[in-house]
């Protein structure tokens, strides 16, 4: 079954003009595109920080006396079986542990606040 369809003049032309319209905007995109970027105001910047000053070298804060009371504690239970730099090791893991808690302790809850519920599957 075959239709012969003679297709008119205007028709031909439509396809012409249709095609030469996608032509125009793929050529035309790229320069829209730049033209856009152009008028974008550029992003303030930040004024460079100053130049830091040397700091003296820092010393690590003194262990609070809990976690000396720890750090004891590990050294006469499980001081034969660690060496001085193990135990040396052991006694800063115990004061950011005892840092820690502070922090967390500083934190203060309301009546209202829910515990934060958490699924791991």
């Amino acid at each position: 079954m075959k239709i012969d369809k003679q297709l008119s003049a205007s028709e031909r032309t439509s396809r012409r003009r249709f095609t030469k319209t996608i032509a125009a905007a793929i050529v035309a995109a790229p320069l829209v595109s730049s033209i856009n970027r152009a008028q974008t105001p550029a992003p303030k910047q930040a004024p460079a920080p100053p130049n830091p000053q040397p700091t003296p070298a820092q010393q690590p804060p003194t262990p609070s006396p809990l976690a000396e009371a720890y750090a004891t504690v590990a050294r006469v239970r499980f001081g034969d079986k660690l060496t001085p730099e193990e135990l040396e090791r052991v006694k800063r893991d115990l004061e950011g542990n005892v840092r820690t808690t502070e922090r967390l302790r500083a934190v203060k809850l309301q009546n209202a606040d829910e515990p934060d519920f958490v699924f791991i599957a």
